[in-house]
């Protein structure tokens, strides 16, 4: 993982381009079929950074799509591209996004800071140092590896539900525990797009 403070932030303005580039990717994808391609020279020096990112979008406050990666592999701002693109069209468990749902799409971006290993002997203990609204959670026991960002605690507050239904987002019961489970916390840093951003005819 590249090293990064957990409490990075983005200008304004860099926030701002990295909305435009995942919308501009969902517009390709809906007219061409692939993803906008990004020249990282193109942008700021702060968005060109390797970072890892994922990008949800939500009509109406519902989740109409979200994907992302863990791992920093590309300039944040052509990461972002690509995962705008597949959470449009490519997350299971959605239809692609439709050309007449584009304008009522909300996009939110998720920089993720560094992870770091959360150990735990028990549920209450991983339960007593989770921290609501401030950590994402990384959940892997053997082939199963999911992970709930931090913007998730608007909609599971409680901690024990918010780890139950990670659980489950994993395909293990709620209130699976084992010694081979394995838990990593960050931070991210979120970028939400207006509601009246995309709100022009």
């Amino acid at each position: 993982m590249v090293p990064g403070p957990s409490t990075e932030t983005y200008a304004p303005a860099d926030c701002a381009a990295l909305l435009a580039v995942a919308r501009a990717s969902v517009e390709r994808g809906l007219r061409h079929g692939s993803p906008l391609v990004v020249d990282p020279a193109d942008y700021a020096e702060p968005i060109r950074a390797l970072r890892a990112s994922f990008v949800t979008l939500r009509i109406g406050g519902d989740l109409r799509g979200c994907t992302g990666r863990l791992e920093p592999e590309y300039p944040l701002v052509v990461d972002v591209s690509r995962n705008a693109y597949r959470s449009a069209f490519e997350d299971p468990r959605f239809a692609p996004l439709r050309a007449e749902e584009l304008r009522d799409v909300e996009f939110h971006i998720s920089v993720l800071g560094p992870r770091e290993p959360l150990r735990a002997d028990s549920e209450q203990a991983l339960l007593e140092k989770l921290r609501p609204g401030i950590d994402g959670l990384v959940l892997r026991d053997g082939s199963a590896v999911a992970t709930f960002l931090p913007s998730v605690w608007e909609n599971l507050s409680e901690p024990r539900r918010f780890l139950h239904e990670l659980e489950r987002k994993a395909g293990l019961p709620a209130g699976h525990w084992s010694p081979t489970l394995q838990f990593e916390r960050y931070e991210a840093f979120q970028i939400p797009e207006s509601s009246s951003a995309n709100s022009e005819d």
